[in-house]
């Protein structure tokens, strides 16, 4: 979580871009970015150490939340730094589209206007799902996705709890090995808890690269590497979270060892957090059957507490 960055550095430049305002302004927008009210008349004494007051209880985490707030307002460069060296600024561009959740031949995709960046899909559409709502600053719920999905699937427009299900289903069919199910199960039990709709969706089989040949078919430099994730997550503030699951094809060829594909793995993983990506990887044996589920619950648990977003009480006392 950056262990360079100390609680103390966060509140500095927190408080340094709120003590621009005015100081009649500052004890309202301190209440507002959710920080205790205090005597407003201190405000006028010190800007900066009403502030800072305001922040004292608070570790990086929820420290971390209220700085994007800020952020989400007001321009902060300093702030915006801090956030950087903590590898919490999200992914910068604008979001276009998801071609996700492929459960049979690879989608072929041509450029259709290449000075507006539209993609057109023009073979195989039907086995791949592909998303192009906009996405708001909140990212994209689990919630959000239902209600495209039931836009997109008549038979289910009227049941949010039937395209629910429905979608589960539907995600399910692109999953490549049992870990995977085993994560992407125990993530719905989760969500699909009462309350749990609010939580991020999370979306199997995401294309980040695509390269239109074959492995068979492209000669060097060789096809693009790790052309799909496995599993995406769209936080709020532009936070991209993807979850890799490794199976013995990720490190070894025929039971032994290969440095060659492990390099290649370390090398996309950093690619991808110079992106602004954030990337965590779970080895395919510590999601079996038996502790898989306790391992996923946990997981996302400290994942949403670092990121101030609240789990519904259901499923807060089921991952305890």
């Amino acid at each position: 979580m950056g262990d360079a960055v100390k609680p103390e550095t966060l509140r500095s430049a927190i408080a340094s871009a709120v003590a621009e305002l005015k100081s009649y302004e500052v004890p309202d927008e301190c209440v507002r970015l959710g920080l205790a009210p205090g005597n407003e008349g201190d405000a006028f004494k010190s800007k900066f150490r009403y502030v800072m007051h305001r922040l004292r209880p608070l570790a990086i985490p929820e420290l971390t939340a209220v700085a994007r707030k800020v952020l989400d307002e007001y321009e902060a460069p300093e702030l915006e730094q801090v956030l950087a060296s903590l590898g919490m600024t999200g992914v910068d561009g604008e979001f276009k589209n998801l071609i996700f959740a492929a459960n049979g031949p690879k989608p072929e995709i041509v450029l259709r206007d290449a000075v507006n960046n539209r993609l057109d899909i023009v073979r195989n559409a039907q086995y791949c799902l592909t998303y192009t709502r906009p996405l708001g600053a909140a990212g994209l719920s689990w919630a959000e996705l239902v209600s495209w999905w039931q836009e997109t699937n008549p038979a289910v427009s009227g049941d949010q709890a039937a395209a629910s299900g429905h979608l589960c289903e539907r995600l399910a069919e692109s999953l490549a090995s049992p870990p995977e199910e085993v994560l992407f199960h125990t993530y719905a039990a989760l969500y699909l808890r009462e309350g749990g709709l609010a939580l991020p969706a999370l979306i199997p089989q995401v294309y980040l690269h695509y390269d239109p040949y074959t492995a068979k078919t492209r000669t060097a430099p060789g096809p693009l590497a790790r052309q799909r994730m496995d599993f995406l997550l769209l936080l709020p503030h532009r936070v991209r979270v993807v979850l890799e699951v490794d199976g013995q094809q990720h490190y070894s060829v025929n039971g032994q060892a290969n440095p060659k594909l492990y390099a290649q793995m370390v090398s996309e993983d950093r690619q991808l957090k110079l992106s602004g990506y954030e990337v965590y990887r779970f080895g395919g044996h510590e999601l079996d059957q038996n502790g898989g589920p306790r391992v996923v619950a946990g997981f996302f648990r400290e994942l949403f507490g670092r990121y101030d977003i609240p789990l519904p009480p259901a499923v807060s006392a089921s991952s305890a």
